[in-house]
């Protein structure tokens, strides 16, 4: 907490050129190699298979006694793209959106419920507390999951264990079961930041209390734009849950509608948090310049009461520092209407006890008034 928190890291993501036709992907430069790995399943069995492409994927999910999740990592290989094109038929668009990672979470049903495409948005906290925003989206079938992310960060290590272990609904549930797994996940993961955040304000409001400096304002905005950042993703994933929960789409089990409600849930929960945070941050950064304020007036009563003090004093060494002689030195001649303390014996210790009396005076009454509190 000593030193000023990064600021969040925002991706520059190409963006179509204006007038481009629609459906038309670009893989970004600066995208990973994937990384695939498909997961087999049903209510007896699990396999796990690590796959160099995809190109036989629709022989790959020809047997319908098995689930299917194909976890992709890393999207710089367009073959992927054309081979979904033109073994599943998934839309042009849809790939379009998979690799523009800017999409907010949402949710689409193509081609009289053949397939549903969803997308939401990883929050985490990098190793330098750094708020990081990845996309993942999500292409539901019959009884294949597809999910694609932009980065190997991995937020499906819990899925993964569910689905090894078996227990629950996650092997009998569908695939719509699992896309609700990996999306309830994703939805815990912000009571995590949202938590991290919140002792980082406890602990701001503390020093605020304690030893008030500069860096304060600089943290609470720091979490205050991450808050923001925050929010812009969880009023959409709120809407997609929604969204999932009102579909007739066949592909969305009752089951899966029924757990979505309770992601659903948390969505509210989570943006109520945020708002909360969102007024502890304000207030910090409120109370913060109210100290600043305070403690500059501080000052300034000081440098007033000090001034007020020597003012009076000032004037009396401006009056008799103007030399007027009441006798002219050379004729001895009577200078009317000038000074006749000029030369007057003791006159240099008198006007130091009437400055000095005046001091004490002006000490006493501001005293009395309550100014040296």
């Amino acid at each position: 907490m000593g030193k000023n928190k990064p600021r969040n890291r925002h991706k520059h993501y190409k963006v179509p050129t204006p007038g481009t036709s629609p459906g038309l992907y670009a893989i970004d430069e600066d995208a990973l190699k994937p990384l695939i790995v498909l997961h087999t399943y049903n209510d007896k069995s699990y396999q796990k298979t690590e796959l160099e492409n995809i190109n036989n994927i629709d022989k790959l999910i020809e047997n319908k006694d098995f689930f299917y999740w194909f976890d992709i990592k890393g999207l710089a290989d367009p073959n992927i793209f054309e081979t979904l094109y033109t073994k599943l038929d998934i839309s042009r668009l849809v790939l379009e959106d998979i690799t523009s990672s800017f999409q907010r979470p949402k949710l689409d049903e193509y081609d009289n419920d053949k397939y549903i495409f969803s997308v939401s948005r990883h929050l985490y906290l990098s190793d330098d507390h750094v708020l990081c925003n990845d996309q993942i989206s999500f292409i539901l079938s019959e009884r294949t999951l597809i999910t694609f992310q932009e980065t190997y960060a991995d937020c499906f290590e819990p899925v993964r264990k569910r689905l090894e272990i078996g227990k629950g609904n996650i092997r009998i549930g569908g695939s719509s079961y699992l896309m609700y797994a990996i999306m309830d996940v994703i939805v815990d993961n912000y009571f995590s930041l949202l938590n991290f955040w919140g002792e980082e304000l406890d602990a701001i409001e503390d020093r605020l209390y304690d030893h008030p400096d500069k860096r304060i304002m600089y943290d609470t905005q720091a979490i205050k734009r991450s808050l923001i950042t925050i929010r812009k993703v969880a009023w959409p994933e709120r809407d997609k849950l929604n969204d999932i929960i009102r579909t007739d789409s066949p592909l969305i089990s009752d089951l899966t509608k029924t757990y979505m409600k309770d992601a659903y849930d948390h969505c509210i929960q989570i943006i109520d948090f945020i708002e909360s945070l969102k007024e502890i941050a304000s207030a910090n950064i409120d109370m913060n310049l109210s100290i600043i304020s305070n403690r500059m007036n501080e000052i300034m009563k000081v440098l007033t009461i000090i001034s007020s003090i020597f003012i009076p004093l000032t004037f009396i060494a401006g009056i008799y520092g103007m030399n007027f002689s009441r006798e002219d030195p050379a004729t001895g001649k009577i200078l009317k209407d000038n000074m006749p303390e000029l030369y007057a014996e003791h006159g240099y210790l008198y006007t130091w006890i009437v400055m000095a009396v005046i001091a004490v005076i002006q000490v006493i009454y501001f005293w009395r008034k309550g100014w040296f509190k």
